[in-house]
């Protein structure tokens, strides 16, 4: 009686490892029906259209976890990033600060490009969701970092002298195309998909960088 107790798990086990080794897909067939998957559960609904699932080769490299290590990776994430940080378009005035006041209320909006929302509805940078942007708010999100006195910290007293000159530029190109710093970052890439306009990432960068801000007030 113990034999057969002992014997039979074996057999389940041997069995259950048959059945495993029956179905093994491949990499495409995978793809395959996740997209068939995609297609399926996904509905253009307003101006939120089936076309946002798709993916370019940024999103194709850092939804792929088995292709997150090795130097082949490594090749790919410099290559993504080399081609983004292409895309960046600096202000076409040479202005980056705007109106800090316009950037708080954009920062804070999470309005636009949802299928409930008007095609003529205003963007909002939707920040708050990922990021504290003063240290009186009680809610946000903590996706990002802590944005609160960012140009302080950073020694961005005076955004318009040459030794800000370097963060502000680094600012602007996270803001408008993250991904040209860091192939795989949550953070949408504002300007290169136009969420925002080069008018708003102004006023948004005054937010982060004007000394006048509320997010560089003494703390």
């Amino acid at each position: 009686m113990n034999r057969k107790m002992i014997i039979l798990p074996a057999v389940a086990i041997a069995l259950a490892g048959c059945a495993t080794d029956a179905y093994r897909p491949d990499a495409q067939d995978v793809q395959a029906r996740f997209q068939q998957l995609l297609l399926t559960d996904f509905q253009g609904r307003g101006i939120a259209t089936i076309d946002r699932i798709r993916q370019d080769e940024v999103q194709r490299l850092c939804t792929d976890p088995a292709a997150w290590d090795g130097p082949a990776h490594e090749a790919a994430r410099k290559r993504v990033e080399e081609a983004n940080m292409a895309t960046i378009r600096w202000p076409s005035d040479g202005r980056f600060l705007g109106d800090w006041r316009q950037g708080e209320v954009i920062a804070q909006s999470g309005r636009g490009m949802t299928w409930t929302d008007d095609a003529r509805t205003v963007n909002g940078g939707n920040c708050y969701n990922c990021h504290q942007i003063d240290r009186r708010e009680t809610s946000f999100g903590t996706l990002g970092p802590s944005l609160w006195n960012y140009g302080r910290i950073r020694g961005v007293t005076d955004p318009n002298s040459p030794a800000a000159e370097a963060m502000v530029r680094y600012t602007w190109g996270r803001i408008w195309n993250s991904r040209a710093y860091n192939a795989c970052a949550n953070m949408p890439r504002f300007g290169h998909k136009a969420i925002l306009n080069e008018e708003q990432i102004r006023h948004v960068m005054a937010l982060l960088l004007d000394p006048a801000s509320p997010v560089n007030q003494p703390q």
